[in-house]
């Protein structure tokens, strides 16, 4: 943001009457090659690390973290490596992220230390998503780090439910640039209420911060467990579908159902 500086005048002393007029400053030159700027090509994909496992296997067993850059980044010779060989250990490249198949709603691709080894006891991690129209990347935990999400590009609607004791859902709405966090353990979401895609990218607090689907997960447990919890039928199918939608958290089934209705998406 730019402010325009206030001009203070303040009279200091008074001229005399044969003072020399000021003059003003002399023009500045026109800068003639101003068009002409550098240029430069954009750098290539880096491909993921194939071992990435077995290197941090290895970086686990050095006593410090100068032993693990030197294990991770010099050559046999003890000189670092150049080039690619450096670039692909330096750099997580996010453009190669694709959907898994037969997934809908976007993409999501985190480097974590079992893709990206570099990051081994350095208690951090991050990742890219891009949320198609309407999309929701369902809610979820991180067992072992707190996250903040900015949004990159469109809106997001997003929400988390902390631990019992605050019983409440925590909603927000992020525009470009805006970002929110999601506590370590919190049951958090993100939805793309509009018919243009949305992108974030996100830090993380651990290099393993692990990811459980809240939804997944539940289903899961034996089927009488489920049933006992959520007082659900003993099945579920086309004749009994809005009695479980009913147990939808209503907002969130509301929004998606109106947003696929605005977008002509529903089926």
């Amino acid at each position: 943001m730019f402010f325009a500086p206030t001009v203070l005048v303040a009279v200091a002393a008074v001229f005399a009457v044969n003072a020399a007029p000021m003059t003003s400053p002399a023009p500045v030159p026109t800068v003639t090659n101003a068009t002409q700027t550098a240029t430069a090509t954009s750098p290539g994909p880096v491909p993921t690390v194939t071992n990435a496992v077995e290197i941090a296997q290895g970086l686990r067993q050095e006593p410090s973290i100068v032993d693990r850059f030197n294990k991770l980044l010099n050559d046999e010779n003890g000189n670092l490596l150049t080039g690619d060989a450096l670039r692909q250990l330096t750099v997580f490249d996010f453009n190669l992220q694709a959907p898994d198949p037969g997934a809908k709603g976007g993409s999501i691709l985190l480097a974590t230390v079992d893709d990206f080894p570099i990051l081994e006891e350095l208690g951090i991690s991050g990742g890219v998503s891009f949320i198609e129209p309407c999309g929701l990347n369902i809610p979820h935990l991180h067992p072992r780090a707190s996250e903040m999400l900015t949004v990159i590009e469109g809106i997001l609607d997003t929400g988390f439910v902390q631990e019992n004791g605050f019983n409440t859902v925590v909603e927000t709405q992020l525009g470009q640039y805006q970002a929110t966090v999601f506590p370590m353990g919190s049951m958090h979401y993100q939805q793309n209420p509009t018919c243009s895609p949305a992108a974030f990218v996100a830090g993380l607090s651990s290099e393993d911060p692990g990811r459980s689907d809240i939804a997944l997960s539940f289903w899961m447990l034996p089927s009488d467990i489920v049933n006992a919890t959520l007082g659900f039928p003993n099945t579920i199918g086309g004749g009994n579908i809005d009695e479980w939608r009913a147990h939808l958290p209503v907002n969130l089934a509301a929004g998606v159902d109106s947003c696929l209705q605005a977008c002509g998406l529903s089926e």
